[in-house]
């Protein structure tokens, strides 16, 4: 029980090469460009499924039939509802508040008053995860109404995950395309292996803490920069782009001359495009058309092409979630959270996953400091 489960392995540092678990729920090939859910492509079921009948594969393993399906569609909704004393929790927030911090707050102030607080069976910790994911749209979208200083909206059990979202977020029921654009993202972002934000989860439940606890670790993870929020930075660029009246290219070479990061590109495990990038690519141009507004999506195609000409790497699943984004009226602080009310269905499988085969996780670190040292008293110290 107290052995780690960490094999040992060739690493680079930051554990890259270091495998820490067997799984079963997605697999990342990083040379051939391909994501696998359950044995099924993100192409596919981009294509094909949509958000609820995805997190139900990834946390039951297989396609559910039509009747399972309704039924945790049923069940998904009737659990969006927050109470009274989170939403008090979140009226208290500072208007200022960074959302992901908000987002972290909120979830782990929700495992206070969960019904199955104290009992972390895995009957009670699935209706966990099924509340997790029902109501972390709901929190994003009331933190954002209250720091604007307007009231919650309340969610509508007949819509889907994805426009149950927008309605609460904007007040009002949102566009079918719009909905079912945003319904692809939230499936091409709900897992990615054993990711940091992952991984952070499945470190806490190998402890045998509760999913809140988890999810809660998972999103302080996530809130990084370097994970999480780089959709957020690619849209700041753009805008900084908009605004100062530069071509794109030429942003891009201040950027690399100065030894700054171009946000959006590179992946620490694709070495070919990320296969989540195209379909979003797609939907940044259809939303522009759609809008009358293609200079976000000409941009990032200018700064891809820079991209290529000046490091020769491609853009990442963060690049067009930015532009794509943007275009449906989400607010760029809101980028971050979005990812995480899609990503907490691929946490909840790893935490329950966790569970079913529990051991855990205590890497070692190799020690490079001094040694054989003496005390030497106080008084006698220069």
């Amino acid at each position: 029980m107290n052995e780690p489960t960490v094999t040992t392995q060739p690493s680079a540092g930051g554990l890259e090469g270091v495998v820490v678990a067997e799984s079963e729920i997605s697999y990342v090939d990083g040379q051939e460009g391909r994501l696998v859910y359950r044995g099924f492509s993100i192409e596919d079921l981009a294509e094909r499924s949509t958000f609820e009948e995805t997190t139900k594969l990834l946390l039951d393993g297989e396609l559910p039939s039509a009747a399972e399906l309704a039924t945790f569609r049923t069940a998904l909704a009737a659990e969006r509802s927050l109470d009274e004393r989170t939403l008090e929790t979140i009226r208290g927030f500072p208007a200022d508040a960074e959302p992901m911090a908000a987002l972290r707050t909120a979830v782990s102030a929700l495992g206070l008053v969960d019904p199955d607080r104290g009992d972390d069976g895995p009957d009670a910790t699935r209706r966990k995860a099924i509340r997790l994911i029902a109501r972390l749209p709901g929190i994003v979208a009331a933190c954002d109404r209250a720091r604007r200083g307007e009231d919650p909206v309340p969610p509508r059990e007949d819509l889907g995950h994805a426009a149950s979202f927008l309605h609460q977020l904007r007040g009002q029921a949102p566009d079918p395309e719009d909905a079912r654009i945003l319904d692809i993202c939230l499936i091409l972002h709900a897992e990615h292996g054993m990711n940091a934000s992952t991984f952070s989860a499945r470190v806490t439940a190998a402890t045998l803490s509760d999913i809140h606890s988890a999810v809660t670790s998972a999103i302080g993870t996530l809130k990084g920069p370097l994970h999480g929020g780089a959709n957020q930075e690619v849209m700041k660029m753009l805008l900084e782009i908009d605004a100062r009246g530069i071509e794109p290219a030429a942003h891009v070479r201040e950027l690399l001359a100065a030894g700054r990061k171009v946000m959006g590109f590179g992946h620490r495990v694709y070495r070919t495009m990320d296969p989540r990038a195209p379909i979003l690519r797609r939907f940044s141009k259809s939303l522009g058309e759609r809008t009358g507004d293609l200079r976000w999506y000409r941009m990032s195609e200018e700064i891809v092409d820079a991209m290529r000409a000046e490091k020769g790497i491609d853009p990442n699943v963060d690049f067009f979630s930015a532009s794509t984004y943007h275009a449906l009226g989400i607010p760029a602080d809101l980028f971050t959270p979005l990812f995480a009310i899609a990503r907490v269905s691929g946490w909840a499988a790893h935490v329950e996953a966790q569970y079913a085969r529990n051991r855990l996780i205590r890497p070692r670190a190799k020690y490079v400091g001094k040694r054989d040292l003496r005390y030497v008293p106080i008084g006698q110290r220069d």
